[in-house]
């Protein structure tokens, strides 16, 4: 991979990290809990805060 291939790359997980961080914290001001997965168990974090594997939906 070359050095311009890398930071390319480099560049668009930037992007796509701001992007959803801003979803987020869109998620987090109408109130609708984000979902994430890890070890193949749902989380869902409540606009509080507060982490759950109950679906608030």
């Amino acid at each position: 991979m070359t050095n311009k291939t890398f930071e390319f790359f480099l560049e668009m997980l930037r992007i796509g990290n701001r992007a959803v961080k801003k979803a987020q914290e869109k998620n987090r001001k109408k109130g609708i809990a984000n979902v994430y997965v890890k070890n193949k168990k749902i989380y869902f974090e409540l606009p509080n805060g507060k982490l759950t594997t109950s679906s608030p939906f």
